[in-house]
Order: structure tokens, then C-alpha cells, then sequence
């Protein structure tokens, strides 16, 4: 099947009619990924298609192949021009199959963090899309305290990740980060930062802190969207940024990065 493209809002998947725009049908998201495309353009395009198959088949629906196929349809009718902000979901209920398109909002260089320390409301925490809502609510809270983002923090107080992006930091020349054995989403763009530190030469540590600990410290925020954000600014309690003397340089990486959509 050829599959059109599609215009901006949601659009069904189904074997027999491959994308539909139209109403959605089913209820809650089990699964959702995201990506910043620029005239046709994405970073890592490969690893999101991996995690949210992984992330379907560990929902135990629907078959891996209709998954694939999916994936293939929704990969043809992306626009080539433009910024936009595609998501791709599976839905409960009749296991719906379907994609968002979206405008990119605008891009940030940088941002504020709401250093309060937020308790992590997540119930699946390593996948992405059953708690959305819930970690919108949390930035919703961050922006009426003068944030962009909110820290996530254990039980323990030690700090996981921000409400929509990975957290990184540099202790002297180590870029450090939470250890994998606390509750985090697998960062399709933090991996690409750890692959290139590692390529690099750049020694990486996974290390268990609170979020004191990163009073003064350069701290950057990652996601898909934005790419690599240092933090400028902290609010909540009385935390200072340091100087974001690393990021410009691995933001011009990243940027450049950014590969075409495959045809097919």
C-alpha cells in the first residue's frame, strides 16, 4: 500500500486502510515516542523506531508485524518541509495503532528547573506514554513557580531525571548521570550523548545524587525536542547554575546529527 500524506492532527492505523486522519477510537496511551523533524530531518530516527516496538511488544499487542508496518506507513506520510513534532501512540482498548502530527513549539537553547524536587508520580517509568498526563501536571506546577522543567527525585531523594527530558551533569571533566538501576526512561538522546563521550575519549560515572549536590554544577537537560539544554536557572530553593562552558560545542554536535527520513 501506498501510503499519502497526512495533514497535521491524528491519524488511525489499520492493516486494510494503513493511516486515517480521524477521531481516535481507543482509551489510554500504553506506549508513545516523539521526535523533533526539521525539513525532513530527525536524529536517531532508528532508536525510536526500536524502543517503541520493544515498548509494543511488551504491552503483548498488537502482532510485531502490524507494529512494523505501522512504523513503514507512518514513516512515508511524515512531511519532508517544515518543523513538526510527530508522536506515535498504541492506545488501550482496541489496541490502536496511530500517529499525532504536530508543529515543533519553539526550540530552546537553554532552561529554568525547578529545583523543589518533585516525588516521581510515574507508574511505568521506563515506558513511555502510560504517564503523560501525569508528568504534564508537573510542569504545569514548574511553569507557576517561573520553570520550564521540574526534577523528578526517588523516595530516597536522590535525583532520577526531569518531567520531559534526561538529566546530565559534569563533575570536573566526568559527565555523570543517574545510575540504571533507579526507575528512568531509556533517553534515545542521552544515548547518542553517552556514545559520543565514550567515542571521545570523555570518562562517563553513573552517581547517586540529591539534588543539593548540583548546586554550581554545569547541568544539562535532554530530550528530542530540544536537544542538549544547560540549565541557567534554578528555582524553588536557593541553588546556583554553573557557567555552561561544555554545551554550545555538544549542541553544534548535535545538531548536525540530523539524518533524512528513510523513503520506505
Amino acid at each position: 500500500m501506498t501510503q499519502p500524506a497526512i495533514t497535521e492532527g491524528l491519524s488511525t492505523w489499520s492493516p486494510e486502510h494503513g493511516l486515517v486522519p480521524g477521531p481516535a477510537q481507543g482509551g489510554r496511551l500504553l506506549v508513545a515516542d516523539s521526535w523533533l523533524l526539521r525539513g525532513g530531518r530527525v536524529r536517531g530516527f532508528d532508536r525510536h523506531r526500536e524502543r517503541f516496538l520493544r515498548a509494543c511488544g511488551e504491552c503483548g499487542a498488537p502482532l510485531l508485524r502490524q507494529a512494523v508496518d505501522f512504523w513503514r506507513d507512518m514513516t512515508c506520510a511524515l512531511p519532508r518541509t517544515g518543523e513538526w513534532f510527530p508522536r506515535v501512540e498504541l492506545a488501550a482498548g482496541s489496541l490502536e495503532l496511530r500517529l499525532l502530527l504536530r508543529h515543533a513549539p519553539a526550540l530552546t537553547a537553554d532552561v529554568r528547573v525547578w529545583a523543589a524536587g518533585q516525588p516521581d508520580p510515574r507508574t511505568v517509568p521506563r515506558r513511555k506514554g502510560p504517564d503523560l498526563d501525569a508528568l504534564a501536571r508537573v510542569r504545569r506546577r514548574a511553569a507557576g513557580a517561573d520553570a520550564d522543567e521540574a526534577v523528578l527525585i526517588a523516595p530516597s531523594g536522590l535525583v532520577l531525571e526531569a518531567a520531559n527530558s534526561s538529566l546530565l551533569w559534569w563533575e570536573g571533566d566526568t559527565l555523570c548521570l543517574p545510575p540504571p538501576r533507579l526507575p528512568l526512561l531509556a533517553g534515545v538522546t542521552l544515548a547518542l550523548v553517552q556514545e559520543r563521550a565514550a567515542r571521545t575519549g570523555v570518562r562517563i560515572a553513573h552517581r547517586e545524587r540529591s539534588l543539593a549536590e548540583l548546586d554550581g554544577r554545569e547541568v544539562w537537560l535532554v530530550n528530542a525536542l530540544h536537544g542538549i539544554r544547560p540549565v541557567t536557572a534554578w528555582t524553588g530553593r536557593p541553588m546556583t547554575a554553573g557557567p555552561a562552558v561544555r554545551a554550545p560545542e555538544w549542541r553544534q554536535w548535535l545538531d548536525g546529527i540530523m539524518e533524512p527520513l528513510p523513503n520506505n
